[in-house]
Parts: C-alpha cells; sequence; structure tokens
C-alpha cells in the first residue's frame, strides 16, 4: 500500500512537531482512496493536548467534531474520503510503532462502532536538519500489521 504526504500537510506536521519539541503529540488522519492499495492524507487533526516524552494519548471526544467537518467537505463520499487512521510522534525513538502503538491501533480496527477494515498508524520525527521523517502501518482487525510506502508529494492540497 502506498499512503501519499502532499508538502501541505507535511507542513503542518512539522510545525506541530516543532511546537511539542521533546514531547509526543498527535491525532487523526483523513485520507482519499486514489486507486487500489493507494490513499493521500488530505486532512488531519493535531490534537492540542500534548502528551510526556514518551507517550501520547488521544481523546476520543477530540475526533468527533473534526471527522463530522470533513465528512461534511466531502460530501460523505465515505468510499473515496474516510478516516485513514492515526499519526503522532517519537521525538526520540524510531518511526516504528512500540507494542502500545500496536495494541491501541488493534483496538481501534477491532471496534465495530469504528467500522474500519484497516487503520493506518503515521509515525513522525524530525531529524537533526529539522525534516520530517515518518514510517506507516498498516493495521487489520485480524491482529496483523503490514508496512507501507510513504510518499512526499509536492502536489495535492489539503481539504
Amino acid at each position: 500500500m502506498q499512503i501519499h504526504l502532499p508538502e501541505i500537510i507535511a507542513q503542518k506536521l512539522t510545525k506541530a512537531l516543532k511546537r511539542a519539541g521533546s514531547k509526543e503529540i498527535g491525532g487523526i488522519l483523513m485520507g482519499e482512496h486514489i486507486s487500489a492499495e493507494v490513499y493521500r492524507i488530505v486532512d488531519l487533526t493535531i490534537q492540542p493536548q500534548i502528551g510526556t516524552t514518551t507517550s501520547f494519548l488521544r481523546l476520543p471526544l477530540s475526533v468527533l467534531r473534526p471527522l463530522q467537518a470533513f465528512f461534511k467537505k466531502t460530501s460523505n463520499q465515505f468510499t473515496r474520503f474516510n478516516y485513514l487512521g492515526e499519526w503522532h510522534s517519537h521525538p526520540s525513538y524510531s518511526v516504528e510503532p512500540s507494542n502500545t502503538d500496536c495494541e491501541a491501533m488493534w483496538e481501534i480496527v477491532s471496534d465495530p462502532s469504528v467500522g474500519a477494515n484497516f487503520a493506518i498508524l503515521l509515525v513522525v520525527k524530525l531529524n537533526g536538519n529539522d525534516q520530517l521523517e515518518g514510517g506507516v502501518t498498516i493495521f487489520l482487525p485480524n491482529r496483523q500489521m503490514l508496512k507501507a510506502d510513504l510518499i512526499q508529494t509536492s502536489t495535492a492540497e489539503s481539504l
């Protein structure tokens, strides 16, 4: 699977990471289904509450309004535009998901009220040159996980 990260979204992530410094920060990702196995991140949330140096806890109620606004903006075209997954930072660690991250993601994709066939986790950080680094993992309800290719693009704006 390929996940396209437009430059404007990468800039939002970079700004959030600089603001959070050595603490973790995150939110949700909303995406567009481009073609078989290809998705583009078109919007994201940035939770105002920053985590600690080793953890980030997403507040469930913080996602309802942004998702509703996204669905309205995309005319409720759920097969094309939908919740794609989560993102958070690992400012001092690798961009691989931790065991805690994996358990949280499997909980999301196994929750019938979420209704997701899969969810991605984008883990990001700034390298020594303040350049964005990221890794994408796909989580499936049967506790499988797969790596995806993160492709940074200069085209396609966010919604």
